[in-house]
């Protein structure tokens, strides 16, 4: 058992929408990298007497997807990639939390475009603070690389030089900040 973070409390953190965000950035043409964000409409952490009997949640909209390319976003809400209109939401629910060195992991069920695969998000605990408002918040940071084809996300273009348009893998960035319920 390890024990909680200081300032880490037990009990229901709702995840903070507006104060959130989940990026990604996957390399284009093998040259460069393209970022962008996906909004993270719900989610909450529940937090047990100790890391490992705690879990979270997260729900994020696909249709929100921003690269800062109107075009590029359309392409990837259309049916090549995301298939917004059938698969309008994104989870991830943890299935165990554990303690790597100074670093937590957490694993869990990421469903993205119908398909769901177990993932490991390597965690930071950021602290706690009360905002101005009188709330008590946590902050988390988290990273996952994933590979877009174990979620059916296929397509690509060949280059005439060689290699492919859209690399496989994607790195996900999270930035969380979690309000005690």
């Amino acid at each position: 058992m390890t024990a909680l973070p200081t300032g880490l409390t037990t009990g229901t953190w709702n995840i903070d929408p507006s104060h959130t965000e989940a990026s990604f950035t996957v390399r284009h043409a093998g040259i460069s990298k393209v970022r962008g964000t996906v909004a993270v409409t719900s989610g909450a952490l529940t937090v047990g007497e100790d890391l490992e009997s705690s879990s979270v949640t997260v729900t994020l909209d696909p249709a929100t997807v921003n690269t800062g390319d109107a075009n590029r976003d359309g392409h990837l809400k259309s049916n090549d990639f995301f298939e917004v209109e059938s698969h309008g939401e994104w989870t991830f629910t943890s299935t165990a939390v554990r303690t790597a060195g100074s670093a937590h992991v957490i694993v869990g069920d990421l469903t993205l475009h119908g398909v769901t695969r177990e993932v490991e998000l390597e965690t930071e605990f950021n602290g706690t603070a009360v905002d101005p408002f009188g709330n008590t918040r946590a902050g988390f940071e988290a990273t996952v690389t994933i590979s877009r084809k174990d979620f059916g996300l296929t397509w690509n273009a060949a280059l005439q030089a060689g290699g492919v348009l859209v690399a496989d893998k994607v790195r996900i960035d999270l930035d969380v900040s979690a309000i005690k319920a």
